[in-house]
């Protein structure tokens, strides 16, 4: 049995149980901090060698951090502080590209995605933890439209998690 098509069987098994866990149990609830929170401070969480690397190269070292902060500001669903003291949410802003593929020892391809993680404001135990893929691209406009859909999907994912949740039926 090749590689690939074991890993893809054994994806298929993966799914179907995790299908059948989900239809069985209720969901669990998002932390209490996550929807009540007003004021967030945004860290910067970096990034690894490969993009940071990327980054230095365009120019724009802060790049995970600046869209981030710009992006949580035009959503305007909390206050953006400057002290994580003044926070009832942390939020890390990281932005990684682990290798995809490998060959010969040789790294072929990078999976780039940018990484959220949400951290009480007063304990800075982890609450939540976000990662959106971005594509790559050869071009650099490419690139931007990507990076700048990544960024989007990261926020539309804080929206679904943040909004009150439906009162339950009887």
């Amino acid at each position: 049995m090749s590689g690939i098509f074991r890993s893809a069987v054994l994806f298929g098994v993966f799914a179907l149980l995790l299908h059948g866990a989900q239809a069985q149990s209720p969901l669990a609830p998002v932390p209490a901090p996550l929807l009540s929170a007003q004021k967030v401070f945004l860290a910067n969480g970096g990034a690894d060698v490969v993009s940071t690397a990327a980054f230095r190269k365009a120019a724009e070292v802060n790049e995970p951090y600046n869209s981030m902060y710009n992006a949580l500001q035009g959503w305007g669903h909390w206050q953006l502080v400057s002290s994580p003291d003044a926070a009832d949410l942390v939020l890390v802003v990281r932005f990684g590209a682990p290798v995809a593929i490998y060959s010969k020892g040789m790294p072929l391809s990078y999976a780039p995605q940018e990484e959220l993680t949400i951290l009480d404001g007063k304990t800075h135990i982890p609450l939540w933890a976000l990662a959106q893929p971005v594509q790559g691209a050869f071009r650099k406009t490419t690139w931007e439209k990507n990076y700048n859909d990544g960024i989007a999907s990261l926020i539309s994912e804080l929206k679904a998690l943040t909004a009150a949740p439906a009162p339950a039926t009887p």
